[in-house]
């Protein structure tokens, strides 16, 4: 099988995007031509390889091939830098990553090794329930998630295990807890939701205290850093993770709703058998920093 340059980038652009205007844009052409380009690669590969919706999005073969254009990327730039002697030249390599993870470990324990490398990171940023489902897309090389078992083609490493607490200001904590945490007091106190996908304090109330997170007053608010920001400001309570608290202040300005009631999460790397070597090499370092970081399983 003979791939077409331009129709796989034509393809790889709308998949990436979601879009056939941004993709035709980007690659400085019409949104017809690109959608010729496609159209050409899916009658030479004989199945359709994106769902015409908006956003537009890769079938199951379309992932296969992405899959398969964003690792032959990876190890045709790895070949070019080792022929010309060097690893000077950027590799740019898309992983999917949770906002914990960004948010504490990761840029501190990996910076070093990406700049003596020379790795560019292009990284989405998403739950850790589903990042897998980015690299199932061919969407990233590598995830961090919390599934536990490979894909076809694909390793997996258990990195630890990121431990939250539920979480609050002390004023907030006297404001609506100081009769106790209880099932009324918890249904009028507000709670910080990451995203709508962000599930932690929703089991965590459910489990504890038969409550669903949807009979709580909720702030939502998707940004790691400023979720942190504003338990500290005591607009409400939410699962904070103890490396993300580690690495901003400590545990001064906030108090445990239960200490004996954590929630431990275990994550794990996933990433394709085979890789370019420079991708390689940033598996190892990022399985290395996590298990020096989060707890042992």
């Amino acid at each position: 099988m003979k791939l077409d340059p331009r129709q796989s980038e034509a393809f790889q652009a709308a998949a990436s995007s979601g879009s056939f205007e941004i993709a035709a844009r980007t690659l400085h052409i019409t949104p017809s031509a690109l959608s010729q380009r496609i159209r050409a690669l899916e009658e030479s590969l004989g199945k359709p390889l994106l769902v015409r919706s908006r956003p537009c999005r890769p079938t199951r073969e379309g992932q296969l091939l992405l899959q398969h254009l964003q690792r032959a990327a990876l190890l045709e730039a790895d070949l070019a830098a080792s022929f010309a002697g060097s690893d000077a030249d950027m590799l740019t390599i898309p992983l999917a990553l949770n906002a914990d993870s960004v948010a504490s470990w990761f840029l501190p324990a990996l910076a070093p090794f990406l700049i003596a490398k020379g790795i560019l990171l292009d990284i989405t940023v998403d739950d850790q329930d589903h990042t897998y489902s980015l690299l199932q897309a061919g969407l990233a090389v590598g995830c961090v998630s919390t599934e536990a078992q490979p894909m076809r083609g694909c390793s997996t490493q258990a990195l630890g295990v990121m431990r939250y607490r539920a979480m609050a200001s002390p004023a907030f904590m006297q404001r609506h807890f100081a009769a106790g945490v209880t099932r009324d007091a918890l249904r009028r106190a507000p709670v910080m939701i990451y995203n709508r996908k962000d599930k932690l304090q929703d089991n965590w109330l459910q489990q504890h205290f038969g409550l669903q997170q949807s009979a709580c007053p909720c702030h939502l608010l998707p940004a790691s850093d400023p979720y942190l920001q504003a338990v500290r400001l005591g607009l409400g309570w939410g699962m904070l993770p103890e490396v993300q608290v580690a690495a901003h202040g400590g545990h001064e300005g906030l108090e445990d709703l239960q200490p004996e009631r954590p929630v431990d999460v275990a994550l794990y790397w996933h990433s394709w058998k085979v890789q370019a070597p420079r991708l390689e090499q940033l598996s190892a370092a990022l399985v290395n920093a996590a298990r020096q970081v989060l707890l042992a399983p």
